[in-house]
C-alpha cells in the first residue's frame, strides 16, 4: 500500500538513503513499519527491493514528495515553502527580491499569491484577529501605527546602520584612521612581506588587530629566517666554515659585482667611441651619476641627427670569433664583438632554459638600446640560434 506525505526537499534536512547512502531527492520512499529513526530509500533502491535488518520489501510505505498543490493548483507545496522562506529572508513587501530568490515565479505572482492565501485568507482570519487583539492589548499605550511596507524599509535602514557601525569598528580597532602612518609602518617590511600584507589586509576583519599583527610579524620573521638559511647554504656550497671566511667571501662577492658593472660600462663606452660627441655626452652623464646628481646631459637620440657610419671592427677583441653575418650585424648596429658574444650567450642560455624566448625577455636580459636588442633578437631567430616562445 502507499500514501502521500510531504518533506523538505533540502538534502541537509533529512538523512541519506539507507541503501546507497546518497542524498534523497524527491520523490523518495519512507517505510511505514520501520522506525524510529525513520527508514528512507531512494526510488532506485526501492525498485530493487532493498532489504536491511528488520526492513522487508513488502512493508507498507509512503511516497514523500512536495510536488502537489495545497492552496492553489498552479503552486506546489515546495513553492509554498520557498515563498514563505523568501518572505522571511527578504522582508514583507520586497517582492522583487522574493521573486529573485524563488526563481520560478514573477514579482506579481508572489505578491498576489501571498496576499490572497496568507493575508486575506478567511481560514486564517480568526487566528490573525486573535493575535492582533492580543498585541494591541499588550501595547495599547505605546503602539505606533506602521504599515507593513514601512516596517520593511525601517528594517533595511537599521541593517545599513549596523553595517556602518561594524565597518567603523574595524577601522578604529586596526588603526586605519591615520592612513599615512599605516603606510609608513607597512614600508618597513621587505617587498615580499609587503605583498603578503596587501593580500591579507582584506582578511583583517575576521580576526582581531592583535592576532592580525602577530600573523604578519610571524611571516616577516619566517622570511628573514629563510633568507638567512639561503645565505648559510651559499656559504656551505662555497666551503666556508667560519664567520671570518664568510666576511671575506661577502667582500669578494661585492668586488666581483662591482667589476662586472664596470665591464658593462666599458662595453657602453666602446659602443660610443666612434662618435666623439656621443662619447662626451655619455662621460658627462656618468660623471653626474657618480657624483649623486641627476644627469644634466640627456643621451642623444637618433631622431634629428645623421645616422652613424658602420662600426670598424678592425683590431677589436673577439672579431675573429664572428662569422661574416655576425660581423655585418655588429657593424650595422655599432656593437663591439665582445659585447655581442656576451649578449648572444645570455640569450642562448635563457632560450634553452625556457624552451623559447620572447622579445620582452630579451630586452630584460640585455640592458641596451631597444632597437639594437630587436635587431640582435631578430638576427638570432633568423639564423636559428634561438626560437620564439
Amino acid at each position: 500500500m502507499d500514501r502521500l506525505g510531504s518533506f523538505s526537499n533540502d538534502p541537509s534536512d533529512k538523512p541519506p538513503c539507507r541503501g546507497c547512502s546518497s542524498y534523497l531527492m524527491e520523490p523518495y520512499i519512507k517505510c511505514a513499519e520501520c522506525g524510529p529513526p525513520p527508514f528512507f530509500l531512494c526510488l532506485q533502491c526501492f525498485t530493487r527491493g532493498f532489504e536491511y535488518k528488520k526492513h522487508q520489501s513488502d512493508h507498507t510505505y509512503e511516497i514523500m514528495t512536495s510536488d502537489f498543490p495545497v492552496l492553489d493548483p498552479s503552486w506546489t507545496a515546495q513553492e509554498e515553502m520557498a515563498l514563505l522562506e523568501a518572505v522571511m529572508d527578504c522582508g514583507f513587501g520586497n517582492w522583487q527580491d522574493v521573486a529573485n530568490q524563488m526563481c520560478t515565479k514573477t514579482k506579481e505572482e508572489c505578491e498576489k499569491h501571498y496576499m490572497k492565501h496568507f493575508i486575506n485568507n478567511p481560514l486564517f482570519a480568526s487566528t490573525l484577529l486573535n493575535l492582533k487583539q492580543a498585541e494591541e492589548a499588550k501595547t495599547a499605550d505605546t503602539a505606533i501605527p506602521f504599515h507593513s511596507l514601512k516596517m520593511a524599509v525601517v528594517d533595511i535602514y537599521h541593517s545599513r546602520l549596523k553595517e556602518r557601525q561594524r565597518r567603523k569598528k574595524i577601522i578604529r580597532d586596526h588603526g586605519l584612521i591615520n592612513l599615512r602612518k599605516f603606510q609608513l609602518m607597512e614600508r618597513r617590511y621587505p617587498k615580499e612581506v609587503q605583498d603578503l600584507y596587501e593580500t591579507m589586509r582584506r582578511f583583517a576583519r575576521i580576526v582581531g588587530p592583535v592576532e592580525h599583527d602577530k600573523f604578519i610579524e610571524s611571516h616577516a620573521l619566517e622570511f628573514e629566517l629563510r633568507r638567512e638559511i639561503k645565505r648559510l647554504q651559499e656559504y656551505r656550497t662555497a666551503g666556508i666554515t667560519n664567520f671570518c671566511s664568510a666576511r671575506t667571501y661577502d667582500h669578494l662577492k661585492k668586488t666581483r659585482e662591482e667589476e662586472r658593472l664596470k665591464r658593462t660600462m666599458l662595453s657602453e663606452v666602446l659602443q660610443y667611441i666612434q662618435d666623439s660627441s656621443a662619447c662626451q655626452q655619455w662621460l658627462r652623464r656618468q660623471a653626474d651619476i657618480d657624483s649623486g646628481l641627476s644627469p644634466s646631459v640627456p643621451m642623444a637620440s637618433n631622431s634629428g641627427r645623421r645616422s652613424a657610419p658602420p662600426l670598424n671592427l678592425t683590431g677589436l677583441p673577439g672579431t675573429e670569433k664572428l662569422n661574416e653575418k655576425e660581423k655585418e650585424l655588429c657593424q650595422m648596429v655599432r656593437l663591439v664583438p665582445g659585447a655581442y658574444l656576451e649578449y648572444k650567450s645570455a640569450l642562448l642560455n635563457e632560450c634553452n632554459k625556457q624552451g623559447g624566448l620572447r622579445l620582452a625577455q630579451a630586452r630584460a636580459l640585455i640592458k641596451i638600446d631597444v632597437n639594437k636588442t630587436r635587431k640582435i633578437y631578430d638576427f638570432l631567430i633568423r639564423e636559428g640560434h634561438i626560437t620564439k616562445a
